[in-house]
């Protein structure tokens, strides 16, 4: 299978460069990059006016949570977890779980996001709506056993069985990771489990980490350290762990995340809208710390548009430092592509021969978009995820001109309705 793109403003390479130029895919590969490419291939798509730019990698989120849409806003973190969201999801069935994820894979395929890392239950079902869909996922089941050994035993057998049906399915695509959910959630024996299952199976691990001044207190009151001093002090951190958010972190927290090579997953909606804080961004970037960008649960968000969220990201830390230089476009652009195909070890995240397929081609040929001054600052600053016409995932076409090929819309859509009025 092969594709060409004719005539694009093509984003290249690791500097992001703009050039005009032809784009061919072979099987799930980019081959080449040059201008007036000619030769048979399958599919031919024009890219007059349109930007091929390298797939978005939304490095945190809970997909199947769009569910919750729009149900519990505009209240702090916790009153919203344990009056709203928890007692809901105690309702979820698996097929309602896969239902959610279907949702979280349409809206994903429209907004340009080719992949992703969530953080769930009921992750079997999740993987089977994802691989149908075409997307890149890396799914994580949830753990929490709030200092139970018989709830550990439970959640270490469930993660396990999780690992071994995601892995039945036997898709480059779609991995497993593992994901105790945080620190104040977990015992230090889950943790330390965790951390053992995931250097012997060679899997990556995700968690929530400092996300609210009452949590790291929470810790502190505990075990007298902050989470992540904590979490060091245990031997649970190193290359192929992704914290996700990272809000509350301190000087020594920081030099010790970008010493073990942690990656940090920063959520700037879903922080402004649970009131929980902004991240340093800047001394992370400083100190060396690889942090990619995600957009969390579509209940805190409320949506999982990679390009809004490079917006929020850019203009959060200009106006929390009063400095219109911090968080600059291709900065963002970066955390959104590179960064988080980085963290998940995957040759993706930019334009270049010999990296995977991943790309989403945007409609510049609207009036937010024109004239085209600056490609990657009209992306951070004035696209949005309607503007996406195309989305290639592993060299396959999961969107043509608007067009979902892989998922019937209208289907889930319906269900997702069907389903919210037994859980409300």
């Amino acid at each position: 299978m092969s594709i060409l793109l004719k005539n694009g403003h093509v984003i290249y390479g690791e500097d992001f460069e703009i050039v005009k130029a032809d784009v061919l895919i072979e099987e799930n590969r980019i081959t080449k990059v040059a201008r007036n490419i000619n030769g048979g291939a399958d599919t031919v798509i024009d890219a007059t006016g349109r930007v091929v730019s390298p797939g978005f990698v939304n490095l945190h989120t809970h997909s199947p949570m769009g569910l919750f849409r729009g149900l519990a806003d505009d209240l702090p973190l916790m009153e919203w977890l344990e009056k709203h969201i928890w007692p809901r999801e105690a309702k979820l069935t698996p097929e309602y779980v896969k239902v959610g994820a279907y949702l979280g894979a349409l809206e994903m395929i429209k907004t340009g996001t080719t992949t992703f890392l969530d953080m769930y239950f009921h992750m079997d079902r999740v993987a089977e709506a994802i691989l149908e869909a075409g997307l890149r996922g890396y799914l994580s089941y949830g753990m929490i056993d709030l200092g139970d050994p018989e709830k550990t035993e439970k959640e270490i057998n469930e993660a396990l069985r999780e690992m071994g049906e995601i892995e039945k399915l036997n898709s480059e695509r779609v991995q497993f990771v593992f994901g105790p959910h945080a620190p104040y959630t977990c015992s230090i024996a889950l943790l330390k489990e965790v951390r053992r299952l995931a250097s012997e199976n060679r899997k990556l691990i995700t968690i929530h980490v400092s996300e609210t001044m009452a949590e790291v207190g929470q810790i502190a009151e505990r075990y007298g350290k902050s989470p992540v001093v904590l979490l060091d002090d245990i031997g649970f951190l190193g290359s192929d762990v992704i914290v996700a958010h990272g809000v509350w972190l301190g000087g020594r927290d920081i030099q010790i995340l970008a010493r073990h090579g942690v990656t940090v997953a920063h959520n700037p909606g879903s922080n402004m809208k649970l009131a929980s804080g902004v991240m340093p961004l800047q001394k992370l970037l400083k100190a060396g710390v690889n942090v990619g960008l995600g957009t969390d649960g579509a209940a805190s968000n409320n949506n999982l548009d990679m390009l809004e969220e490079m917006k929020l990201a850019a203009l959060l830390h200009k106006v929390h430092n009063l400095d219109p230089t911090v968080a600059d476009a291709k900065t963002v652009f970066r955390m959104a592509t590179l960064n988080g195909a980085r963290a998940l070890g995957i040759k993706a995240g930019m334009i270049k021969e010999g990296y995977l397929a991943d790309i989403a081609v945007i409609n510049f040929s609207q009036p937010h978009l024109r004239p085209i001054n600056n490609v990657i600052s009209h992306l951070v600053y004035s696209a949005n995820g309607n503007d996406v016409e195309t989305t290639i995932v592993d060299g396959r076409i999961l969107m043509l001109d608007r067009e979902v090929l892989t998922l019937d819309e209208e289907r889930i859509l319906d269900e997702a309705e069907r389903i919210v009025e037994k859980i409300r």
